[in-house]
């Protein structure tokens, strides 16, 4: 006999099937995703209420919501059992000012806690297309996340405002209540960066990591603070006590993220964007005040996430050339986003940098 299907599914091999799932929303015109409670803001009340003071209630009255310097918005609260499946939203103001924050069934500490451009491999502030299966970015700051984040009890996500200035943000959560599996992970994801990276040190990706999971993901923003290649370096997976050797050991920055030969195609970067992989912005210096190189690199572990059952550490090494035919290691800006599932409670992230830190120059 056929189980019954619970609905979720992030592709078309079990499209077809019929659930009992119930689909549900959240954005500014429905609060609470409750059924039948979508665009019934008051005109007096709605943020563009002024706009359709000519047509009235029900024509789009409170399509964004407002979040003031040094306020945190709840987006949205979901009573479980259910499963996140997509979330766009589309933000004003400074990406990396505005930090994400998702918990799961009532836990004090968030799974999830991202400058919101760098949970959707954005990191630098600026436009690009990103055509990723779990993630899409598209024209002008569309974020979409295509993750499923299945969840028991409860989620809560929020977003705080770091910044000097209010923003508005324009949000959409879909999601499913349905039944959840036993065996079913909570989605995580943590954000870092170091600027500069200290010589001769290795950056650390994600740490402290303990109970069970796997590993689906890795975002790199990289600021370049010297001239020539950059990404002769190593990533390495430390696995279930894995101490001063590693069980997973790449062979360069570029091979990690599917890419070759620094990337290149003729004398210059060739950007390029995939279902699982993609160096999907090269900024180039302009010579004035903009001097910086920066990229953005994303690889996710779709068809091969990395198993742990005890613990998990990844870091990746900063490697250039010097005379001589030798290593050099940098000193870089590098930020980074690891995604991946496991059990919960999980260990408290490291605190988030301050503002200073985290500002991008």
């Amino acid at each position: 006999m056929t189980s019954r299907f619970n609905g979720i599914t992030s592709g078309l091999d079990q499209l077809f099937r019929l659930s009992t799932a119930k689909s549900r929303s959240i954005s500014p015109e429905n609060r609470t995703g409750g059924k039948g409670m979508g665009a019934m803001c008051e005109i007096s009340q709605g943020t563009a209420g002024n706009c359709a003071r000519d047509l009235g209630k029900g024509w789009k009255v409170n399509p964004h919501l407002p979040i003031k310097p040094g306020e945190t918005l709840v987006l949205g609260e979901i009573e479980g059992p259910g499963c996140i499946q997509h979330i766009w939203l589309t933000p004003t103001g400074k990406w990396r000012s505005q930090i994400l924050r998702i918990y799961w069934d009532g836990q004090e500490n968030p799974s999830v806690e991202c400058p919101l451009g760098d949970f959707f491999a954005s990191g630098w502030g600026q436009y690009a297309q990103i055509s990723a299966l779990p993630i899409c970015v598209n024209p002008g700051s569309a974020f979409n996340s295509y993750w499923q984040m299945p969840f028991r009890k409860s989620c809560r996500i929020t977003i705080e405002n770091r910044g000097l200035d209010p923003v508005t943000i324009y949000y959409q959560i879909d999601y499913i209540l349905t039944e959840i599996p036993e065996d079913a992970a909570y989605f995580h994801a943590q954000f870092r960066r170091v600027n500069p990276l200290p010589y001769k040190d290795v950056y650390t990706i994600l740490d402290g990591v303990q109970g069970q999971g796997h590993y689906v993901g890795t975002y790199l923003a990289w600021g370049v603070n010297n001239n020539g290649w950059w990404g002769e370096g190593e990533i390495k997976f430390y696995i279930d006590g894995d101490s001063e050797y590693p069980t997973i050991c790449g062979t360069g920055t570029e091979d990690y993220f599917c890419g070759s030969y620094d990337f290149d195609v003729g004398p210059d970067y060739r950007e390029f964007t995939t279902p699982y992989t993609g160096l999907s912005q090269v900024i180039r210096g302009d010579g004035h005040y903009q001097s910086q190189q920066r990229f953005s690199m994303y690889r996710f572990h779709i068809t091969d996430p990395i198993r742990f059952e005890k613990d998990l550490k990844v870091n990746i090494q900063a490697l250039g050339w010097r005379d001589g035919g030798r290593y050099l290691p940098l000193q870089d800006d590098i930020a980074s986003v690891a995604y991946w599932y496991q059990t919960i409670p999980a260990a408290p992230f490291p605190t988030l940098p301050d503002q200073d830190y985290l500002e991008i120059i």
